[in-house]
């Protein structure tokens, strides 16, 4: 292949990729709660308690137990400054979650993890309600146990601090169904209040302080009097209630229904929707409209994914925030419950993910369940898109980023389109296949089919209607439209794991388990031919988008590119260790990147064959890569619930090693000139700062061919920094094995000795290691010296000699 092509720049191959951002849980279950201020969210993942930026969804700190234990319970002050956590160990810390950092740890007292926490409105008192049925009082000042009460039954679930702190009382309540009262002053309950036939789920102080209302799993709401501690009202609310929250007296509700002045209040709860009260009459004056693509979903009302967990009022933002049971926190305006914002704290198994938008502004992800989530990257804000009724399995993106298509389990297949706002409705629908559908493709071109592969082992083409996309851009999409298939071939023996269409619209390729791809005409579906050659089952087939070329990858650990004219195998690429589940064309189709079940992503040369680098990100398989239009994003998704986005980093690589080699020139340059000018301090000095000992061993070497080396290099090694000299030392110490830098290794070595302390020099860093090496050379040196010496004794002593004999020799002739 040519690394360039005609009319366009020259092609630099792509050497790596970075993570430029994760998307990974972050909320796994459990109360979430929201600074004051509405800037901060506190949700508990495991033995991590996570704090998420609103506004950016950025996470700012991972607060985690030092004994990695889960975190059972947490509560941030009202005052938004203290943070309290209870793990499974039993302790309990404070930390300044501003600094991430723990004040103090103590025990929790309890005999068992503690279940719920709150603080009075002074933020000075915290409650702790444990799962061994006793709730104890601290002093948060004074860091003490004020008050152990007893006498609830088993997990004590609620505790609630009275707003008038002068009252001095607590309410709590647990798995007897039981609001207790208790006085802080005497540490004695001093009411019960009875109603309730199931858990209670919430307490709700009114502004008038005698008055609470409470909330069940018992599908009702209880208004109780303070003053007489009986109940006012019992409100039926026909759903298991999780949260019952006061609508605050001052704000104008009108647009939901709240027409008189009065006590109302906003339930939460299995329903999955949000219902506003009067508690004069019991009346719901307002229930939240159902998306109409949750209808079509089959659920039961109980139970249902769908459900509300927890829900509660921001005051600083104006807001009313909710968690559902898939672990989605949802933003709403107080005043019309108009959707703002919402995050997907949890993904689950993330089976494939796709850049979506005309800028690629948003990524599409299929997670282990019926529901889409499309991320807005900007914001992290989530849309959930509901329609499919059973696991959605692949997706795939048309050319110009608006629509796409899903298909799943429930044997369907859906096309969406996104709107300049980014909103996303489903625009049509076919079903058709006897099993579940598990690839899908659309075509290149224009916005006009998109082919289908399924469990029943057929291939299917849906071709879309040309006025869809108009009447989707005109918003004048009520309702799905229904698409049916135009062709149906059976194309292989075995599951077709993925299917492909040709970027000029006439070919699909099919790869199954039956360990082979085959390769048809489109629109017809006419076999054109197989391609044989895996010895395992084939889970991606990609078409190259300049060559006639098709690339394939397979569970035997292979990737091969074969020929559309003659089906031969062009070439193998060999380097995975476990089954290749998804490859992409980059670098205008100069260069592959695959995914494995082993959590790698391997990126591959086609010319030379070469695998250019391994990225580890992931912890299990890679189910999702995709690369954006501009060639310098690739997004992936795996089994490990995250979501990364990888940036193409060779232009920065390559400008670091640039501006590094300049640099390089530049202080040579320098050190050449220090040399030249006979300025052996600073030249020292900076061959050290660029840890370079060869060049520290040129400049001694200088210094001891002056007339007065030794004295030279005594005075420059002595005005060297202590940090340097211990660097010098371990110069000197690899200088030392070599015989002949051995002479300037002693010099040094002899300064240091001479005229260091033997208690400073222990202080140097690495000084034990660097005497253990430098003996055995050393004494080596002078062996060898001792016996150059010997041999020169040998050699004067026979010259000696030799001249001896010649001088007799010459007196004897001139005797004669």
């Amino acid at each position: 292949m040519e690394a360039t092509r005609a009319g366009s720049a020259p092609l630099r191959f792509k050497s790596n990729y970075a993570v430029s951002r994760k998307f990974e849980p972050f909320y796994k279950g459990g109360k979430v709660q929201i600074s004051r201020d509405g800037k901060h969210m506190f949700c508990p993942c495991g033995t991590k308690l996570n704090v998420m930026d609103i506004e950016t969804g950025a996470l700012v700190h991972s607060i985690e137990q030092d004994e990695q234990e889960d975190i059972t319970s947490f509560v941030l002050s009202p005052d938004d400054e203290i943070l309290v956590t209870g793990s499974r160990a039993l302790l309990l810390k404070q930390w300044e979650w501003q600094q991430n950092k723990c004040r103090r740890t103590w025990k929790a007292v309890h005999t068992a993890p503690v279940a719920t926490m709150i603080f009075d409105p002074t933020s000075t008192l915290l409650a702790t309600g444990g799962c061994d049925s006793t709730i104890k009082i601290w002093d948060v000042v004074k860091q003490y146990c004020t008050h152990n009460l007893k006498g609830s039954t088993g997990v004590v679930h609620i505790v609630q601090f009275h707003p008038d702190i002068s009252r001095l009382q607590l309410f709590s309540s647990s798995m007897d169904y039981i609001i207790r009262i208790w006085d802080l002053k005497s540490s004695k309950c001093i009411a019960s209040l009875n109603g309730h036939y199931s858990a209670v789920t919430s307490l709700a102080f009114a502004p008038d302080r005698d008055t609470l209302i409470s909330s069940g799993r018992d599908k009702i709401c209880m208004i109780w009097d303070l003053k007489t501690r009986e109940a006012k009202r019992t409100v039926p609310i026909y759903e298991s209630v999780e949260a019952a929250v006061l609508l605050p007296k001052d704000g104008d509700f009108s647009h939901l229904g709240v027409k008189k002045r009065g006590l109302h209040f906003l339930t939460a709860g299995s329903k999955g929707i949000l219902r506003i009260w009067e508690a004069a009459t019991a009346a719901c004056v307002y229930t939240q409209p159902v998306p109409y693509q949750r209808v079509d979903t089959k659920e039961e009302e109980e139970g249902s994914t769908h459900s509300l967990t927890h829900c509660m009022l921001v005051p600083g933002k104006n807001e009313i925030a909710t968690v559902t049971a898939e672990h989605n926190i949802i933003f709403y305006d107080a005043q019309t419950l108009q959707l703002r914002k919402q995050f997907a704290g949890y993904n689950d198994e993330v089976l494939d993910v796709r850049f979506l938008g005309p800028a690629d502004s948003h990524i599409v992800v299929a997670t282990n369940s019926p529901q889409l989530k499309v991320f807005e990257l900007a914001t992290s804000h989530c849309q959930i898109l509901y329609g499919h009724t059973d696991t959605v399995l692949a997706l795939d993106v048309f050319r110009k980023g608006l629509m796409f298509s899903s298909c799943a389990k429930d044997r369907s297949l859906r096309v969406w389109r996104m709107d300049k706002a980014g909103n996303v409705v489903c625009v049509a629908e076919g079903l058709g296949h006897a099993h579940g559908v598990g690839a899908l493709s659309c075509s290149r071109m224009k916005e006009s089919f998109v082919v289908t592969s399924s469990q029943d082992c057929t291939i299917k083409v849906w071709n879309l209607p040309e006025s869809l996309a108009a009447k989707a851009k005109a918003g004048l999409v009520s309702s799905p439209e229904i698409l049916h298939a135009h062709v149906t071939e059976r194309g292989h023996d075995k599951d077709i794991n993925s299917v492909a269409v040709s970027p000029n619209d006439k070919l699909i390729a099919t790869g199954s388990q039956d360990r082979t791809a085959k390769l048809w005409s489109c629109p017809d579906c006419s076999l054109m031919g197989i391609f044989s050659g895996h010895t395992r089952g084939i889970w991606c087939v990609q078409f190259s988008p300049v060559d006639q070329v098709l690339a394939t990858s397979s569970a035997d650990g292979t990737v091969k590119l074969w020929g559309l004219h003659d089906f031969s195998c062009l070439k193998t690429f060999e380097g995975h260790d476990a089954s290749v589940l998804k490859i992409i064309f980059v670098s205008r189709g100069t260069q592959l990147l695959s995914s494995g079940s082993d959590g790698l992503l391997k990126l591959w040369t086609i010319k030379t064959n070469e695998c250019v680098k391994t990225l580890d990100g992931h912890e299990d398989k890679v189910w999702g890569l995709h690369c954006n239009k501009q060639d310098d994003l690739v997004v992936t998704a795996s089994s490990d619930s995250c979501v990364i986005m990888w940036k193409d980093v060779t232009e920065i690589e390559l400008e670091e090693e640039q501006a590094k080699q300049e640099e390089q020139i530049m202080k040579d340059q320098e050190l050449s000139n220090l040399l030249h000018e006979k300025k052996y301090l600073k030249a020292l000095g900076l061959a050290i700062s660029l840890d370079r000992p060869h060049t520290v061993l040129t400049v001694i070497k200088v210094i001891l061919k002056e007339t007065n080396g030794k004295e030279n290099l005594e005075k420059n090694i002595l005005r060297l920094r202590r940090d340097q000299k211990e660097s010098v030392l371990k110069f000197l110490v690899t200088w030392n094995t070599n015989s002949r830098n051995c002479h300037e290794a002693q010099a040094v070595l002899e300064t240091l000795l001479k005229h260091e302390a033997p208690e400073c020099l222990l202080q140097y860093e690495g000084i034990k290691t660097a005497v253990e090496s430098l003996l055995p050379y050393t004494e080596r040196h002078f062996q060898r010296l001792g016996r150059l010496l010997q041999a020169s004794m040998f050699i004067d002593f026979m010259w000696q000699n030799m001249r001896l004999a010649d001088v007799s020799k010459r007196e004897e002739d001139m005797s004669l």
